[in-house]
């Protein structure tokens, strides 16, 4: 039991979530390669390969032996009876049959492992993605990312089908022919495909050894080019709108001269690959040695048969670059998504993580905190408190850490000293899940799913339609959701493009309605509404924040007016805080703010908006 607390506890730390048991946690941290073979004979995997294996020995035997088989029947039908004939032609028969049929089951069984690994690599690379902290997904390129999560997976799957089916196949191929000249014909010809073997596998690592580089700079140059595209397609309103299109494209050309680059430098190598010439001159080599030994010892059918098991060598030749450098590309793309995977999480349960309904009694002791990375103290020393269904209006000049202070509290970051309590405990001895679950957040930049309205409001709950129908129209979005073609089944495209931003602001504070949080944050999330719906909106929060701890950031007076307490942030500090009357009387802070955002006397904003 103490062994499996443990294991648990390692995988909280390399994820915020442990969304199920990581069998291949082990194996992820012992390299890239023990990962990839964990994948290869993975549960049921295993018992394919063995007949993969099998198969392909089976194959390899098939194909090279059927050339012996010519040599003696050559050798036989001149002078042979019709029993012979008739023999030798079912041996043909059943090995020209059973090569291919031996292949298609081999190449079977591999393509179900790739295509597992693919698939179960895929997932895996997701969960990590999701349990990654906050302060990872900030200083990652999403175009790299998603680099990684389709190309560098769909590698994995060639570096098993068919790179390494090759290679192994390949390595019987080198073996087979080997074997049955010593086997059938004069043993010191093996020395023959012995001296071709000893310097292909030779030449083969120095080859390898010089194409590693380029692979890796392509891979590399891929995920910034695919980083450059994201970016100028995410923000193509700013290009458009500030004409920079002729900049963008030669920013997209020179990270794809980088791609083209490393691609020309990898081809370079692989046109100076000289085993095929190799081959050439060992079956020359071959056949001139068999026609002139003594006809008494070798005759035409086993010169034959000797240069037909040369010829197989072929197979390795060809297959090995195009197989190497799929490995390549493979092995690459592994380390890759390992270097993600493996990064572990600064944000995690603790062994004895805490789930219950909180209340919402919410308490700041001396927080200071820092972005990771950088020794900026955007909050320092931080101190109020909050009773269970009280409203706080935080505000301040842009920068002075207002929105920070609200992503401590659901624990998107971690304090640097200092803590925060809910309900007398500290938040980092809340289950993540358990925490965030009772705690929504809409931020001033809303993010919709390139969904339906109806999935973006209820965003994964069960939920009926009469529910959502409820919360749509407490957050003034019911009469616009009404007016659409397909009302609450309408895509609304990626990231609600179709919406304007009141819409895309009230679908949010719908999809907040519906959680029933315990905590509610609000982040300027009433500023692309009207003042009108705004006041509609506002009554039905009246409503349903009773009970419920709410944050607001705002500038807006009549939604600071009602707030049980506010919070003056100027520089990372809380200069004051209290009722508005109060602040207005003595901080001079806030009535910087007020004074000149509507240009009135402290005067005419005591008395009234």
């Amino acid at each position: 039991m103490k062994n499996q607390n443990l294991h648990d506890q390692n995988l909280r730390n390399d994820s915020e979530f442990n969304f199920e048991e990581d069998d291949f946690l082990k194996a992820k941290r012992k390299g890239t390669g023990r990962w990839v073979i964990k994948h290869i004979f993975y549960k049921s995997n295993k018992y394919l390969m063995v007949l993969f294996f099998t198969l392909i020995i089976l194959t390899s035997f098939f194909g090279s032996y059927i050339y012996v088989v010519f040599g003696k029947a050559i050798d036989t039908f001149p002078g042979g009876t019709s029993d012979q004939v008739v023999s030798y032609t079912f041996i043909v028969l059943f090995l020209g049959l059973g090569t291919p049929l031996a292949g298609l089951l081999a190449r079977t069984f591999r393509e179900i492992v790739a295509q597992r690994i693919e698939r179960d690599v895929r997932r895996e690379f997701y969960l990590s993605l999701l349990g990654k902290s906050q302060s990872f997904h900030d200083n990652q390129r999403i175009g790299d990312i998603m680099a990684r999560a389709t190309n560098d997976v769909r590698f994995l799957n060639f570096l098993i089908s068919p790179a390494l089916a090759m290679i192994l196949d390949a390595v019987i191929n080198l073996i087979m022919p080997i074997y049955l000249i010593g086997a059938e014909y004069r043993l010191e010809l093996i020395l023959i495909p012995i001296i071709f073997s000893v310097i292909f596998i030779v030449y083969l690592r120095k080859f390898l050894k010089k194409l590693a580089p380029p692979t890796i700079a392509r891979r590399i140059a891929f995920g910034f080019m695919n980083t450059v595209l994201n970016e100028s397609l995410s923000g193509i309103e700013v290009v458009k709108s500030m004409a920079q299109e002729e900049d963008s494209v030669e920013k997209y050309r020179d990270s794809a001269q980088s791609y083209r680059d490393a691609g020309v430098e990898q081809g370079d190598i692989q046109a100076k690959y000289l085993p095929i010439l190799l081959l050439s001159v060992t079956v020359t080599l071959g056949l001139t040695i068999t026609v002139f030994y003594d006809r008494a010892i070798i005759s035409i059918g086993d010169i034959l048969g000797i240069v037909g098991l040369l010829l197989r060598l072929r197979f390795p030749v060809n297959a090995s670059i195009r197989s190497f450098l799929m490995v390549q590309e493979g092995m690459v793309g592994a380390r890759r998504l390992l270097e993600i995977m493996n990064t572990k999480s600064e944000i995690y349960d603790s062994e004895d993580a805490i789930s219950k309904e909180i209340g919402g009694t919410i308490k700041f002791e001396d927080v200071t905190f820092s972005y990771p990375g950088t020794q900026n103290k955007v909050l320092k020393k931080i101190n109020f408190e909050v009773s269970e269904g009280q409203t706080v209006a935080i505000v301040g000049t842009t920068g002075s850490g207002k929105t920070t202070l609200t992503k401590l509290i659901s624990r998107l970051y971690d304090v640097n000293t200092g803590r925060i309590l809910i309900d007398g405990i500290d938040v980092r001895n809340y289950s993540l899940q358990s925490l965030r679950d009772q705690i929504a957040y809409i931020e001033q930049d809303i993010f919709i799913f390139s969904d339906s309205l109806f999935d973006n409001i209820s965003f994964g709950r069960e939920t009926s339609e009469e529910q959502v129908i409820a919360v749509a129209r407490e957050a003034q979005a019911h009469q616009f959701i009404e007016d659409l073609p397909d009302m609450y089944q309408t895509e609304v495209g990626e990231r609600g493009v179709q919406l304007s931003g009141g819409e895309r602001q009230r679908v949010a504070i719908a999809r907040a309605f519906l959680t029933e949080p315990k905590i509610l944050i609000l982040d300027d999330s009433s500023s692309a509404i009207d003042s009108e719906t705004e006041e509609r909106i506002q009554k039905a929060m009246f409503k349903i924040l009773k009970g419920r701890t709410t944050f607001i950031i705002t500038h807006r007076l009549s939604q600071i007016r009602w707030a049980d307490l506010i919070l003056v942030l100027s520089q990372g500090e809380i200069v004051n805080q209290g009722s508005h009357e109060y602040l207005l009387k003595n901080s001079e802070e806030y009535q910087k703010i007020f004074i000149k955002r509507f240009d009135k006397s402290l005067n005419e904003l005591l008395g009234g908006e």
